[in-house]
């Protein structure tokens, strides 16, 4: 069941609040998620070799036990790219909130979005932590305080009785430009009130964002910042999930459904765009040949601007499956965008082309590749190339 005006803050023992600290003009740019009582964690990480100071002090916090009891997180200054001074800044922020809350300094996760290569204005920094107030009850604050360019919040919460118990799974996320598989400039933070222990809440974990999150794109480029955490604090009461039961298959089920929810907000709101794209492969070899081929659509720029323009371009849909790196026979590919079949076992066919070109006018497009040489699918989902996104970021820090 959809939680319609849940928040981060929604599964028990958890609370948030975000707040405005002079890294952005005027909007919230610092936020914290808090657990009563330790957390199991997990997080996954960009796959830039290029990674951000947030990331080093987060793994930090996670090398040992694997518990969190607090998130913080700055937008407006990715602190990434600034060497030893910007690691040096990241633990002070780890620090600060550490002691803002009265618990042990490794027991928190710090993450930062914004521009690359500038300083945190640690005097911002501290002030903005001290003024995070977990009793205000605005904990919808904290998905404020993470946006960058985004146009919309991105949240999801879930709630189902399993075992008798009453589980409860949120999630937010920030991503809108600097998007590609394999993490990108997006940060995700899902809590849950369940207890899973940590190697399992990791296993889930990266599955998962290989099914989702690394199944988006928007412009190619893969970021230094991106990670996901989640936090598992176990007050719903529930007995500890275990590997294989059907306890525990029902709330992967919820966990999916709410990194896919995510996953796909971010791809519809990428820079720009006017539509979502979706990639569906059937019939191919292998599940990594099937979501690599899909990927491979989303991230064509002729295929997003062709859906862009409206126009039925399969060639460029084609092309991309040729240069994807997955193994199909080429005489054998069907595609169809929505609900209209434009290739048949790799031979042009007669369609409604004015069915079609109203189709092309909504706001998601489903783009559905049969390549008849196997029983795997994939998925992947991303935007359309716009005017605006080349504006918006030729105009980003100005």
């Amino acid at each position: 069941m959809m939680i319609p005006d849940g928040t981060i803050a929604t599964p028990l023992g958890f609370s948030a609040d975000g707040a405005h600290c002079g890294l952005k003009y005027k909007k919230k740019d610092i936020g914290i998620i808090f657990s009563e009582v330790p957390a199991q964690a997990a997080a996954v990480y960009t796959m830039n070799q290029m990674q951000a100071a947030p990331i080093f002090v987060t793994k930090d916090s996670l090398a040992n036990e694997q518990t969190l009891q607090a998130i913080v997180v700055n937008s407006g200054v990715a602190n990434a790219c600034t060497g030893k001074q910007g690691l040096e800044d990241g633990f002070a922020m780890r620090t600060l909130t550490a002691q803002h809350l009265g618990v042990a300094e490794q027991s928190v996760a710090i993450a930062s979005t914004g521009v690359i290569g500038e300083y945190l204005p640690m005097d911002k920094v501290t002030a903005g932590i001290a003024e995070l107030d977990l009793q205000s009850g605005m904990s919808s604050y904290f998905h404020e305080a993470i946006l960058t360019t985004d146009t919309v919040q991105k949240e999801l919460t879930l709630q189902a009785e399993i075992g008798g118990k009453t589980v409860t799974i949120s999630g937010v996320a920030k991503g809108s430009g600097m998007i590609h598989p394999n993490m990108a400039t997006m940060l995700s933070f899902i809590t849950t009130d369940a207890d899973v222990p940590a190697t399992l809440l990791q296993k889930l974990l990266k599955q998962k964002v290989d099914q989702t999150f690394n199944q988006i794109t928007v412009d190619g480029d893969t970021s230094t910042n991106d990670m996901v955490v989640v936090m598992a604090n176990g007050c719903a009461g529930n007995n500890t999930f275990l590997e294989g039961t059907p306890e525990f298959g029902q709330f992967a089920n919820m966990f999916y459904a709410v990194c896919q929810h995510l996953a796909k907000s971010i791809a519809r709101d990428g820079e720009g765009a006017t539509k979502l794209i979706e990639a569906q492969v059937n019939g191919a070899t292998s599940r990594e040949d099937a979501r690599m081929i899909a990927k491979q659509i989303v991230s064509s720029s002729l295929v997003k601007t062709a859906m862009f323009g409206e126009d039925a371009n399969w060639g460029r849909i084609i092309c991309a499956i040729g240069y994807s790196g997955g193994r199909f026979s080429p005489d054998h590919i069907t595609i169809k965008i929505g609900d209209t079949t434009i290739l048949e076992k790799s031979e042009t066919v007669a369609y409604d082309a004015v069915a079609l070109a109203d189709y092309l006018q909504q706001e998601k497009i489903v783009i559905a590749v049969n390549l008849h040489s196997g029983l795997e699918t994939g998925t992947a989902w991303g935007c359309d190339l716009s005017y605006d996104y080349v504006k918006i970021n030729a105009c980003y820090r100005t």
